[in-house]
């Protein structure tokens, strides 16, 4: 891939080029791309869910899909919900659009870094969004009653969260949550964007969209693109009180949601075993990507409960750079976030992989921060493998490469921190 890709295609606007956009750009001289840039679910959909897509994709392209209506009444008898209580959408960014549009009158409050959705679509309506900075010498840990004491002097009248939070991970405690919607109850709306939050395995019972459906105010966002590593169908749903469902619902079309998000919806309901052992997977992945990524000297990597992990590049180095560096010649693609509100270019959000492309990551990784030949291969160690029960057959056709750990001739200034001392100082 090496030169394939003109770096410049990254800097054309705000946010990252789609993958589409980036393929049709590469000459085809190197490697295949590998995205460590768009939030996925490698393991899911499963090859057969895929090839019966493709065995039906003439009549998919060639007919109307079902209305939203109907479409929604089979993800609520999947997942068990009240088609009430559902409004959905062509991608939750759809869906923040109309609860911007619908609810919010003067401002919102919200912390930052997030989702930039958040922030710049209030903003481009003509609202007042109140900025709540997360600090990083807490690894961007939402402090939930500081949060709540901000919005009170600013006089917010909208809260949103991402639980987990967008860039960094970190995941809220449900109970912690219910503390919050107890405490704004006076307020216009709180939403709680759970786009990320299947992938959570810090605690069995997770999500607040049950509460939900049953509180004045409140609505949960959920993003079935980026559970199922779909997003080029755009499918996302919300739930909320049948009144404040209906108020969205009424304002959608009747065909927003295409043929592709039909058909996904309807073959959920056979597949969500292999579904839930996609999520286990990754957390195996996010855990083992995690304790390779603290092995690299000068790089901090903060605990994540998403599919994504944010790391801090050293003081000497610049996000910018590397992403070009990494897509030009290693053909890997990261999220620099020097755009997020509240992030710099030295952080870097890099997306849950498989180890094999994991692999590839680090070697360029390693080739930026300390030279390509001070990086070296030293050990290969197998990961903690699932068991017969949790692992489903179509996950036996994608083997999960050894973990791999690297060490590197470090330059002066950069002192090796062993990794059981990385997770020693978190627990303190």
């Amino acid at each position: 891939m090496a030169g394939s890709i003109d770096a410049n295609l990254l800097r054309q606007n705000a946010h990252s080029p789609s993958f589409f956009a980036l393929n049709r750009a590469d000459t085809g001289n190197g490697a295949e791309l590998v995205d460590f840039c768009i939030p996925c679910n490698p393991y899911f959909p499963t090859p057969d869910m895929f090839g019966r897509l493709r065995d039906n994709l003439e009549t998919i392209l060639k007919y109307y899909p079902s209305s939203a209506d109907t479409i929604t009444a089979e993800l609520c008898a999947t997942l068990g919900l009240n088609p009430q209580t559902v409004a959905m959408g062509n991608g939750s960014t759809e869906l923040i659009t109309w609860i911007d549009h619908l609810l919010v009158q003067e401002s919102l409050c919200t912390p930052i870094p997030t989702f930039g959705r958040w922030t710049d679509q209030p903003l481009e309506t003509g609202k007042r969004v109140d900025m709540f900075p997360l600090p990083e010498n807490r690894d961007f840990a939402l402090d939930l009653e500081a949060f709540v004491g901000f919005l009170r002097e600013r006089r917010s009248r909208v809260a949103v969260i991402c639980n987990p939070n967008n860039p960094d991970g970190n995941y809220i405690p449900r109970r912690d949550v219910l503390r919050m919607l107890d405490a704004l109850v006076d307020l216009d709306l709180v939403v709680v964007d759970e786009s990320f939050i299947d992938f959570v395995d810090a605690e069995p019972l997770t999500s607040v969209a049950e509460e939900a459906a049953i509180r004045p105010n409140v609505i949960v966002l959920k993003s079935l693109g980026k559970n199922f590593g779909l997003h080029g169908i755009r499918f996302g749903y919300m739930v909320a009180n049948p009144a404040l469902a209906g108020r969205v619902r009424k304002m959608l079309p009747k065909w927003n949601l295409n043929s592709f998000a039909e058909i996904v919806v309807f073959l959920l309901k056979e597949h969500r075993a292999e579904y839930r052992a996609s999520l286990a997977r990754a957390a195996l992945d996010r855990r083992s990507m995690e304790r390779q990524l603290a092995s690299m000297p000068g790089l901090r990597v903060f605990p994540s409960q998403g599919n994504f992990i944010l790391v801090k590049l050293p003081d000497d180095k610049n996000g910018v750079q590397l992403r070009d560096y990494l897509l030009s010649e290693h053909g890997v693609f990261v999220r620099e976030c020097g755009n997020k509100l509240g992030s710099t270019s030295q952080f870097l959000r890099l997306v849950v992989r498989p180890p094999q492309d994991v692999h590839r990551l680090l070697t360029g990784l390693g080739a930026y921060l300390y030279g390509t030949e001070k990086a070296h291969l030293i050990s290969t160690v197998s990961p903690p493998d699932m068991s017969a029960e949790e692992r489903p057959p179509y996950v036996e056709e994608r083997p999960y490469a050894e973990e791999r750990h690297y060490t590197y001739e470090q330059p002066p200034h950069l002192q090796a921190t062993p990794i059981e001392a990385v997770y020693q100082t978190r627990a303190g």
